[in-house]
């Protein structure tokens, strides 16, 4: 059986720009499930996510297989350019 949980999903620039929210509320059971979410919901997201930075719960995660938890909070950013 899989849990699902609802996420809050936090947007900042070119990510931002393509779903046209600040925020989302995404129920997944998984970081990749919710990457997953995202790039079949939104036009252009998946071309950005191989350069993102993303954060869950204040800390940086690598591996796309981190199980989420209700009130979670995932940010994506955007690589910073120019270092």
């Amino acid at each position: 059986m899989v849990i699902c949980s609802m996420v809050r999903v936090k947007l900042f620039a070119n990510f931002r720009e393509i779903v046209g929210e600040k925020e989302l509320l995404i129920e997944a059971e998984n970081l990749e499930s919710l990457l997953k979410i995202l790039s079949e919901r939104y036009s252009g997201f998946k071309d950005l996510l191989n350069y993102a930075i993303i954060m869950v719960n204040g800390r940086r995660v690598g591996d796309r297989k981190v199980d989420l938890s209700n009130d979670d909070i995932v940010a994506i950013f955007p690589p910073v350019s120019g270092g």
